[in-house]
C-alpha cells in the first residue's frame, strides 16, 4: 500500500498498551498495525506516546476573543456572581463592546485564537459571531474570512448569533438572514433572554424558519441563568422534533438544568434523546452547569466547550481542550480513571458526535484527524494539558 504519512510507534487508547503504526493516504486512515517504511511517505515517530482523535470545540464566541479590556469586568462580576441570577444583566453590559465592532480588528483577534487552536490540536470549532443591530455583520464577516484562511488546519462552523435576542432586538432577524446569504454555516439563537414565554417561542420559531429556508443546523444558548423556571430547552427540543430537525440541533449551557426537579429533568432527557440533540457544557465559565455526567450516562450527546477566551464572561482561555477537560474534572468531581476517559471523549469523539461530525474515530477508513500527544496516558495528558507534539488535519501534518 502507498501512504502519504505514517505514524510509527503509536500508543492508542485501545491498543492495550502496545504500540502500533498508523498509515494515512489521501486524507484517510488506511491501515493500523505493523507498517514498514516505504515509498516517499512522511514519517512521524510517536515514540510510544498517545495518539488519539484531534480535539473538538463545540462552543466558542470567536468574535469576542480578547475583548475583556474593552468590555471591563462589570459583566464578568454579574455573570459569575451568586447563583447567576444576574446573567441577563451581564449580557446587557457586555453588549456595549459591540458599539466598537469592526471587522478589521476582530479578524486579528480571531487569527490569534485560531492559531492557538492549531497549536493545541483543535481541528473543529463551532464559532459564534454576534449578529444583531449592534454588531451588524462585522463579526460574521471576520469569521467567514478566517474560515477560508484556516480551512486546511481547522474547520470553523460559523454561527450567526443574535446575542441580544430577536423579539427584543427588532432587526436582528434580518441580520441573521443576511449572514446566511453571506455563507454562515449555522443559525444561532438565545431564546431565554426574551421577556415573555410567547416571545421565547417566537424567537425559536423565527430562527427555525431561517434554518429550514437555508437548510442550516441550529445552535442555541439555552436557560443560561440560575432560574429553575426557565423552560426554553423544552421548547427547543419539542420544536426540533416537530420540524424533523433531529440530529441538527445543539444546545449550549442549559445551566438552569442543575436546578430542575428530578422528574422534570428526566422528561428533558427523553426529549433530548428523541431529538438527537447535542449539548455543550462549559462548567468553568459559571457556577452552574448542565448535568454532564447524568446526561452522559443517559446516552445524550454531551460535550465540553471552551466558550470564551479573555472576554466579558471569562478572563482566561487558550483554545486548549485538554485544559478545559482538566478544569471540568475538578468542577464536576470526575476524577476516577474511568471518568477521565469520559472527559477525554467529551473533547474528542463525543464532541464530534454532538456537532454532527461523522466518522471521527481513529479507525481504518475514517478521515485522519489526529494528535500525537506529549503523554503516554489520558491521565498524564489531562494532568499536564500540554500542546500535542504533532497535529494531523485530514491527513496533513499542520503542526505549528
Amino acid at each position: 500500500m502507498n501512504f502519504d504519512l505514517i505514524i510509527k510507534n503509536a500508543r492508542t487508547r485501545f491498543s492495550d498498551k502496545k504500540t502500533i503504526d498508523i498509515g494515512i493516504n489521501s486524507g484517510k486512515i488506511t491501515k493500523t498495525g505493523n507498517i514498514p517504511e516505504t515509498g516517499n511517505a512522511e514519517i512521524i515517530d510517536a515514540g510510544g506516546n498517545l495518539v488519539t482523535e484531534s480535539f473538538v470545540n463545540g462552543h466558542l464566541h470567536l468574535c469576542k476573543v480578547y475583548t475583556l479590556t474593552m468590555a471591563g469586568e462589570d459583566a464578568l462580576t454579574s455573570y459569575q456572581g451568586g447563583s447567576m441570577g444576574k446573567a441577563m444583566t451581564a449580557i446587557e453590559l457586555a453588549s456595549k463592546v459591540k458599539e466598537q465592532y469592526d471587522e478589521s480588528w476582530i479578524i486579528e483577534n480571531v487569527r490569534k485564537a485560531v492559531k492557538l487552536a492549531v497549536k493545541n490540536g483543535v481541528t473543529h470549532i463551532r464559532a459564534f459571531a454576534d449578529t444583531d443591530t449592534k454588531a451588524k455583520l462585522e463579526g460574521v464577516k471576520a469569521l467567514i474570512k478566517a474560515r477560508e484562511e484556516f480551512k486546511d488546519s481547522v474547520e470553523l462552523q460559523v454561527v450567526a448569533f443574535p446575542q441580544d435576542g430577536v423579539v427584543r432586538d427588532p432587526g436582528a432577524e434580518d441580520y441573521i438572514r443576511q449572514a446566511m446569504e453571506l455563507g454562515a454555516d449555522v443559525v444561532g439563537g438565545i431564546p431565554w433572554i426574551e421577556y415573555t414565554n410567547e416571545d421565547e417561542r417566537k424567537h425559536i420559531d423565527l430562527m427555525f424558519e431561517l434554518a429550514k429556508k437555508y437548510n442550516r443546523d441550529v445552535s442555541m444558548l439555552i436557560d443560561d441563568a440560575g432560574d429553575p423556571g426557565l423552560r426554553t430547552l423544552e421548547m427547543l427540543a419539542v420544536k426540533t422534533i416537530e420540524e424533523g430537525w433531529a440530529g441538527r440541533v445543539m444546545v449550549h449551557h442549559a445551566r438552569a438544568m442543575e436546578l430542575y426537579p428530578e422528574p422534570y429533568f428526566r422528561k428533558i432527557v427523553a426529549l433530548l434523546k428523541k431529538g438527537n440533540i447535542g449539548v455543550v457544557s462549559d462548567p468553568h465559565t459559571g457556577p452552574l452547569h448542565a448535568r454532564v455526567r447524568d446526561l452522559y450516562d443517559e446516552g445524550v450527546n454531551i460535550a465540553l466547550g471552551q466558550d470564551d477566551i479573555a472576554d466579558a464572561y471569562y478572563p482566561f482561555g487558550r483554545n486548549n481542550m485538554l485544559e478545559v477537560a482538566f478544569l471540568a474534572a475538578h468542577l464536576l468531581w470526575m476524577t476516577t480513571f474511568k471518568e477521565l476517559d469520559i472527559l477525554y471523549d467529551l473533547i474528542t469523539t463525543k464532541a464530534a458526535k454532538a456537532m454532527g461530525i461523522r466518522n471521527f474515530k481513529l479507525e481504518e477508513g475514517n478521515p485522519a484527524n489526529l494528535v500525537v500527544l506529549n503523554a503516554e496516558t489520558v491521565r498524564q495528558a489531562l494532568t499536564d494539558h500540554n500542546p500535542p507534539v504533532y497535529v494531523i488535519k485530514d491527513g496533513k501534518n499542520v503542526t505549528l
